[in-house]
């Protein structure tokens, strides 16, 4: 799960930003190399000068990026993160490693190179001259179809009142769900933003939107590049709040009330009396069963609860007819009944001291609803502590303390506890005490992950954005000398910038909401819609916007230089 929800937040950002800096000036690259080629380089010759300098600029990138991850592991690792801590050996790269990012950048690089510089060395006339762009492949649009198709038949399923969860069919469907619908986003966004840009341009009155749209229906490619790692950012946090939930759901009880075990044996008498008095412990019960005797007897047992009524009003959710001081039998409703706890019936407890303590069954009775599991459920008496000896307590028995199930509080209570009685063993009712650290590392790795997704596609959209301003040079000064005013061409470029985004956006919410909700939703949970995570990711996205609206705006430069027009 881990694993999976990173590959959705880091890796495809990454995906996008190396194909974005695979793009770099793709369009003047390709027109030196043509020129390359039609001064009389050979075919081979120009594929392996592009290949010389992306290999190059790959093979100092990969060795820079070492270096920084080194830097940084071992800063991070004397800092630590919220629940997880390592040594700076644990986080160093392998040989293997390192000779696979030394070498398979560079390799990786002059694959990509090839490929790009193939149509110059091939067609270097057709290169020069600037032609009509093909328009965007519709294919890639075809993934959303499977993809938000089982997304969206488990979330109508979970409206219809049916629970799908469980089965192995939706632990391959849903990851696999998700995986077409962002690569669905990321590849149909240019047909999608082309069509828009289109329709808009046809009924649109004003310059400005009218060039803008026309620039974008022309090359809706180079709007790709400059939006889709954001998009996939906030459809990838869509899915990280869906894994919060679900961790959130599992690793924690859903009853108001969170109770604690710990063995009367293994602790003092004057750590059970700092134990009781920690913040955030609502209350406190011993927990105990009658004396059994030899194996041979086979003497009937019965199971008490030693506390006030106070006390036990504390554990469950209604309580009545209680009196103190005052032994009575403990019955819950929804509970089965010992049978062999009939009046007048008499068990023996073992006391600390080695004496017995019998307790005779009475005829009254308090009824009282408890949370389950509960570990005051299952007994069938009620002791006030007033009927122990003074400075005795029962053999074998248990502490139980209750608190609310905040996870903040529960944390608080566990790390009181160990602070006094280290070596005891502590058991949390109902839920795994492992899954609270666990969750704990997992959010911090998710974090982690966020903040690499967030500074992977805002380096994507920085380079992308100025590589389109350095490409579109050209076509800013023509515009220019034929009268177009700078704030005309800057409110174009934030409207060429904007409009893909804003249509990314958007879908990439309503996408990544369903994603959420059916990962919830095949996950079992009580939670299956996160309605509250919509408005966080609306804020996001309006955030997004404005800042890459911002952005775009210094990407057109105030002094036009003609030259840019008499190079061409």
């Amino acid at each position: 799960m881990l694993r999976f929800t990173l590959g959705c937040i880091v890796l495809l950002p990454l995906t996008i930003f190396l194909s974005v800096c695979a793009r770099l000036s793709s369009e003047s690259r390709v027109r030196r190399l043509a020129a390359l080629r039609l001064v009389g380089l050979s075919r081979k010759d120009t594929l392996r000068v592009n290949a010389g300098e992306s290999m190059a600029a790959a093979f100092l990138g990969a060795v820079l990026g070492l270096l920084g991850y080194l830097a940084v592991n071992e800063a991070m690792a004397r800092i630590g993160l919220p629940g997880l801590h390592w040594y700076p050996a644990d986080g160093r790269p392998e040989t293997t490693t390192l000779v696979v990012c030394l070498l398979g950048c560079p390799a990786l690089a002059a694959i990509v190179s090839r490929a790009g510089a193939q149509q110059a060395a091939l067609s270097p006339i057709n290169v020069r001259r600037t032609g009509e762009r093909k328009p965007p492949k519709k294919y890639g649009t075809l993934l959303l179809v499977p993809g938000l198709g089982v997304i969206g038949g488990y979330c109508v399923l979970s409206a219809m009142g049916r629970d799908p969860s469980g089965g192995s069919a939706s632990a391959v469907l849903v990851p696999g769900a998700v995986l077409l619908t962002g690569t669905g986003l990321a590849l149909g966004l240019a047909p999608i933003t082309a069509w828009i840009s289109q329709r808009l341009a046809s009924t649109s009155k004003s310059l400005t939107l009218t060039l803008a749209m026309r620039r974008t229906e022309v090359d809706p490619g180079s709007a790709l590049r400059v939006v889709t790692g954001l998009v996939l950012l906030l459809f990838g946090a869509s899915l990280t709040q869906g894994v919060l939930i679900e961790l959130d759901q599992v690793s924690r009880r859903t009853a108001p009330v969170q109770e604690y075990r710990v063995s009367l044996s293994e602790l003092s008498t004057k750590q059970r009396a700092q134990i009781i008095k920690l913040d955030g412990v609502n209350a406190h019960a011993l927990s105990v069963d009658s004396w059994e005797g030899n194996i041979e007897e086979d003497r009937p047992l019965v199971g008490a609860v030693v506390a006030t009524c106070s006390q036990l009003a504390a554990f469950s959710k209604s309580i009545s007819g209680c009196i103190e001081n005052k032994v009575m039998v403990l019955k819950d409703p929804n509970f089965l009944f010992d049978e062999d706890a009939r009046p007048g019936s008499t068990f023996p407890f073992l006391l600390g001291n080695g004496r017995k303590l019998g307790i005779t069954v009475p005829r009254a009775t308090v009824s009282a609803q408890f949370y389950d599991p509960s570990e005051v459920n299952g007994p069938s008496l009620l002791i006030p502590p007033s009927s122990l000896p003074r400075g005795t307590h029962v053999e074998n028995a248990n502490l139980v303390l209750v608190s609310s199930s905040d996870p903040t509080t529960v944390r608080s209570v566990l790390d009181g506890i160990g602070a006094i009685a280290p070596t005891a063993s502590v058991e949390p009712v109902g839920i795994v005490i492992d899954s609270l650290a666990q969750l704990t590392v997992i959010r911090s790795l998710l974090v982690v992950g966020m903040v690499l997704g967030l500074v992977i596609g805002v380096a994507a959209f920085v380079v992308s954005v100025a590589d389109r301003a350095m490409e579109r040079r050209g076509q800013v000064t023509a515009l220019a000398l034929l009268g177009s005013r700078a704030g005309t061409l800057r409110v174009v470029q934030v409207v060429q910038v904007v409009l893909p985004l804003v249509v990314g956006l958007g879908a990439a919410i309503v996408a990544g909401w369903l994603a959420e909700s059916s990962y919830l939703i095949t996950g079992g949970g009580a939670v299956h819609w996160d309605w509250e995570g919509l408005p966080l990711l609306f804020a996001c996205a309006l955030g997004v916007v404005v800042a890459a609206a911002l952005a775009s705006v210094p990407m057109v430069r105030r002094h036009i230089d003609p030259e840019h027009i008499r190079r061409d």
